[in-house]
């Protein structure tokens, strides 16, 4: 029995970084500050909740309060909601992604889940914007968590409560730090770059990199070699 682990931004849906926009106008919009960047590499960990502490507390020399978090969260999902509205085409899923999962959940030998470093609640409105439904589907998010590994540790505690005849577990991801993360796990890892540079993640230490989900046996194959992230990244 294998786990297949989705990454969600760039990995099963891609908004040509208007989320991350959108992130940053709600910030502004709310506590009158500028967003810093939303290059998420120029962050501790490339999670919601990390991100948006991290300029919180370096701005307001504090921690955000609860309902300050619940707020921008709110007002975030809001906005999110609002965009997709105005202009669907704006958010799209990774070609073959929705077909993928569908096709995935009817075989026997496979389990899904999603682990996001955003939050739960834009994860569940992302996925559903494509139409890949969320229904019995395990999604972890960064709610009340950093770092991506603890996100992804939390996601295996919840499955495995269920499904202890796991016997391995792949993560699929498309950027530098998801490479990080499953080397860090020591998990088998398959790369998505829909924007066909896969040297990106293949630089990183990827073995198997794809640019779209459209030919199943291709994936199957990904899924049959793919092995933890080799190398190390430099810097």
């Amino acid at each position: 029995m294998t786990l297949l682990i989705f990454d969600i931004d760039g990995t099963l849906v891609y908004s040509e970084r208007r989320d991350s926009r959108c992130f940053a106008e709600t910030y502004q919009s709310l506590f009158r500050q500028p967003f810093p960047s939303i290059d998420w590499s120029e962050y501790p960990h490339v999670t919601d909740t990390t991100i948006f502490h991290t300029v919180f507390e370096r701005q307001f020399r504090r921690l955000p309060e609860p309902s300050e978090l619940e707020q921008f969260q709110e007002a975030y999902v809001t906005l999110l909601r609002e965009r997709r509205r105005q202009n669907p085409g704006h958010s799209l899923e990774v070609p073959g992604s929705r077909r993928l999962m569908h096709r995935l959940r009817t075989e026997e030998h496979f389990v899904l889940g999603v682990a996001t470093g955003g939050w739960r609640r834009p994860a569940h409105l992302k996925l559903q914007h494509v139409g890949i439904t969320t229904d019995e589907l395990p999604v972890e998010g960064a709610d009340g968590k950093h770092s991506r590994e603890e996100i992804i540790n939390a996601l295996l505690d919840q499955i495995h409560a269920e499904r202890p005849d796991i016997e391995r577990i792949i993560y699929i991801g498309d950027a530098v730090w998801d490479v990080a993360t499953t080397r860090n796990l020591n998990m088998p890892f398959i790369g998505m770059r829909w924007r066909g540079d896969h040297e990106v993640l293949r630089e990183a230490g990827a073995t198997q990199v794809l640019s779209n989900y459209l030919e199943y046996e291709a994936f199957l194959e990904a899924v049959e070699r793919a092995a933890p992230p080799n190398g190390r990244i430099e810097g």
